[in-house]
């Protein structure tokens, strides 16, 4: 007896920045690990960055980076269907037949949406002030991703969850309509582990993100990276007195990435006296380049001229569009387009 097909996860991942640890702990590690219980999908959403990064080449080198950047990680795509967004044009098309099914008064309850409109109304401007259809249509763009590829969950973070839910009511209308002839799978939420587990400190002690320019790049060269470490501010309090290990984001760095039997010593020692932040970052960035170092390498080979990588990306869109044109050539026939 045939064992059932696995549900399908799929990942839809930014192409805008260049990564950093706190992306690898909080969203690559975490959907890399799904490829362990289900078939897994990774997009590169590149046609949704064009609403967000203007410069050709820069969106470009975008996307080369984020693809060598989850390769490096350990993404596996004999394993996982890995591709760019934009090499699925059947996405696009299935685009329009979601945007014929989805009432305006939805999206104008969409986050990103309402949030720029505010916005202009506690500035005394127009409410659409600035606001283009890329932004207003986002949802619906992003309910294609989902639903042509048959996606069962779609892990994101709290602060997404929304987008999951539109897809689901978009897929709702439309098996409402059509569902005598197709009926689209009604995706739900996945929330990644990483959203109960502790935050990634920048090193200013917030959150690491790009908006607070707090961040430790993967893919830093050797050198930058151990000059950033110690460039980590830290309390002035005396090598020979006791400190607080959890007040300081250098060591909170340390417990997240060093091995236990060093990060137990170095509280200790911090706790009991005689040992001063210095040392603490030199065990950082020893820690953090004995676990880059070989990405990096991995990361730069797929950057360089004539890697594999594009090849890679147009054999992930391949087996993607066998499974999009499957889908698309029934929504067709539903709607009447191919009847």
């Amino acid at each position: 007896m045939s064992q059932p097909s696995r549900k399908i996860s799929l990942t839809g991942i930014q192409s805008t920045g260049d990564p950093h640890l706190g992306n690898l702990v909080g969203a690559i590690r975490p959907a890399l690990k799904l490829a362990e219980s289900y078939e897994t999908m990774y997009f590169i959403a590149d046609f949704h960055a064009v609403n967000a990064v203007r410069d050709p080449q820069q969106l470009q080198h975008n996307i080369r980076s984020v693809a060598a950047t989850w390769l490096a990680a350990g993404l596996d795509p004999s394993r996982t269907i890995f591709y760019r967004q934009s090499a699925v044009p059947e996405i696009f098309e299935l685009n329009w037949v979601l945007s014929c099914v989805t009432g305006k008064g939805l999206l104008n309850r969409a986050h990103a949406y309402k949030a720029a409109r505010d916005r202009n109304i506690e500035a005394g401007k127009d409410p659409d002030d600035g606001v283009n259809m890329g932004l207003f249509n986002y949802p619906v763009l992003m309910a294609a991703d989902i639903l042509i590829m048959e996606a069962n969950v779609v892990p994101v973070g709290k602060d997404q969850v929304q987008h999951v839910e539109y897809a689901a009511d978009i897929a709702g209308s439309f098996n409402h309509l059509y569902g005598d002839k197709y009926s689209f799978v009604i995706p739900e939420v996945l929330i990644p582990e990483s959203e109960k587990a502790r935050t990634v400190p920048g090193v200013d002690g917030r959150k690491m993100s790009k908006s607070y320019g707090n961040t430790i790049p993967l893919f830093l060269p050797e050198n930058k990276l151990k000059k950033l470490v110690r460039r980590i501010p830290t309390d002035s309090t005396p090598v020979e007195e006791p400190k607080d290990p959890d007040s300081s984001s250098v060591f909170q760095l340390l417990e997240l990435f060093g091995p236990d039997d060093l990060v137990a010593e170095t509280r200790k020692r911090l706790e009991a006296g005689g040992m001063g932040w210095g040392e603490v970052k030199n065990q950082l960035f020893e820690v953090l380049n004995t676990e880059l170092a070989p990405m990096r390498e991995r990361y730069d080979e797929l950057m360089a001229a004539g890697s594999d990588l594009d090849k890679v990306l147009a054999e992930g869109a391949e087996r993607a569009r066998e499974r999009a044109s499957r889908v698309l050539k029934s929504v067709r026939s539903a709607v009447g387009i191919d009847a």
